[in-house]
């Protein structure tokens, strides 16, 4: 008999708040587990998630308080079983059972008795995962009732985990194997050391109402980082509104923001409200504040303290209920000190102050993440194959200095897809042929030329040249470090290490 409506709104509903807020994609995906349990009436269940480059699932969310995680292989035991057929599977008593992985019990010392496990699809039908539970309360065994019940509720389960980045990231591996697993934060991706600090401050920032100042160079995610911070708060419901100053003549930034009357000017024959008044309840994220004319400095102070305001040509104030977060990519303590920033907003303004890091301090790996990920976007949006990216390519990539931070490499990545032919090599790549720092970073040694003029002759040090040599040498091989190192006649360790030395993680 099928389960009812009722049955599977126990187990999402009290997660709705959770679904899309990806600071506490842990705490959704082990409440998810637990109201599965509830429902089920299962001493334990388990979230298992599909790894497309190890061809296993590992244990995602799951009731095990004796190992931090477990792994099993595509078809090896109930769960293996399920992922790799694609049909539920309800074991009343595991005993002769050949498809129970009784070593599984040995690791954790828990005692299964009866078990039911149901797969988790997408919406082009591949199966990503398994939902599995153990032990029915007070005896007995799971039945098909209970089997169709968890497959019920495994379709709406499979819904809600298709809007997080858990499951793109899954997708993007199955796309791409060769690349590292990337991490996504709200559709950020990285793991270098001053991001994940930045994820621990979003954490402790975005339950509050607390105004944010974020502080980077232009192209660095702000934008991003400002709608984590709205997506994981208490306002997430409601709007957010984005207002770039840097986009907008001066003389129209406080008509965008606060609105006018009617009459306010001539052709304001009525009352238009601005976008404080459109994000009531929201937040609204200022972008490119360093660019805000002081005039208007003002009235957003006012904002800040007192959550009103009076539109352009207007007496009455209005009350507003709005979070605040804001952009800059200015030194603002240096406008403040040359008196083109007041200086009460900006204490007003940066109760909590995230500072990004650009995209050449965040590391060689992160570079490579991105890249891999863009590389996937950009061939699905122009409906192309999925190219590879040569370790020549790959190699300029995380040598160049990167000014315009990630939007640069997103726009350089998504050229080189467009041009290239089943792999992007380093001629794609859109890049100067030197790696010019910007002007706030520290002067660096630029790289060497790739060509001279003809009446010229090609002066490089040696470093340079062997570099250039090894990396023709993999290309040569496709990318075979065994085979590499035989042709180069050097061990395959002395190869990696120079790798490593160019910045090129093991790829095996």
């Amino acid at each position: 008999m099928p389960s009812s409506p009722t049955d599977v709104s126990q187990v999402l509903l009290p997660l709705g708040g959770l679904v899309g807020r990806e600071v506490d994609l842990d705490a959704f995906l082990q409440t998810l587990v637990d109201r599965i349990a509830i429902t089920l009436q299962a001493d334990r269940g388990t979230l298992w998630l599909l790894d497309p480059v190890r061809r296993e699932l590992f244990s995602r969310a799951a009731h095990l308080p004796e190992v931090a995680q477990i792994r099993v292989k595509l078809g090896q035991g109930v769960a293996g079983y399920v992922a790799e057929a694609g049909e539920p599977v309800h074991v009343p008593d595991p005993r002769g059972e050949r498809r129970f992985f009784a070593d599984i019990d040995r690791m954790t010392g828990y005692r299964t008795v009866s078990l039911c496990a149901v797969p988790l699809r997408d919406s082009a039908g591949a199966v990503y995962g398994v939902l599995q539970v153990l032990n029915r309360l007070g005896g007995g065994a799971f039945t098909q009732e209970d089997t169709q019940k968890l497959t019920d509720i495994a379709a709406q389960v499979s819904t809600a985990l298709q809007t997080t980045s858990l499951y793109q990231e899954l997708q993007r591996a199955k796309d791409q194997p060769q690349a590292p697993v990337g991490y996504f934060f709200n559709r950020i991706i990285g793991e270098a050391p001053p991001l994940k600090a930045l994820y621990r401050l979003v954490q402790k920032a975005a339950p509050t109402d607390a105004t944010v100042l974020l502080r980077g160079e232009s192209g660095c995610g702000k934008e991003l980082f400002a709608r984590a911070i709205h997506v994981n708060g208490p306002r997430r419901d409601k709007p957010f509104v984005k207002v770039d100053c840097a986009a907008l003549p001066a003389a129209l930034i406080e008509n965008e923001l606060f609105g006018h009357e009617k009459g306010a000017f001539t052709g304001a024959d009525h009352r238009v409200p601005g976008k404080f008044e459109a994000a009531d309840g929201g937040t609204v994220f200022i972008d490119e504040l360093g660019e805000l004319p002081q005039a208007v400095q003002g009235k957003l102070l006012r904002v800040l303290q007192d959550r009103e305001f009076e539109r352009v040509g207007g007496t009455q104030a209005v009350k507003v209920d709005v979070r605040i977060v804001a952009a800059t990519h200015r030194d603002l303590p240096r406008m403040v000190a040359e008196g083109k920033f007041r200086e009460d907003l900006y204490y007003r303004i940066k109760v909590v102050e995230l500072l990004l890091p650009p995209l050449r301090e965040r590391g060689a790996e992160d570079i490579e993440r991105l890249a891999r990920h863009f590389v996937a976007t950009a061939a699905k949006r122009h409906r192309l194959p999925v190219p590879r990216l040569s370790v020549a390519a790959l190699a300029r990539l995380k040598r160049y200095r990167w000014p315009g931070n990630v939007r640069e490499l997103e726009n350089c990545i998504e050229s080189a897809v467009v041009l290239s032919e089943g792999e992007i090599l380093e001629e794609h790549l859109p890049l100067p042929s030197l790696d010019r720092a910007p002007s706030s970073a520290a002067p660096t040694a630029p790289e060497a030329p790739l060509a001279a003029a003809p009446d010229a002759p090609l002066l490089l040090p040696l470093a340079e040249v062997e570099r250039r040599h090894i990396l023709r040498v993999l290309e040569a091989v496709k990318g075979n470090r065994t085979a590499a190192a035989r042709t180069l006649e050097i061990g395959r360790n002395t190869l990696a290490r120079k790798l490593k030395e160019y910045g090129l993680a093991d790829e095996g």
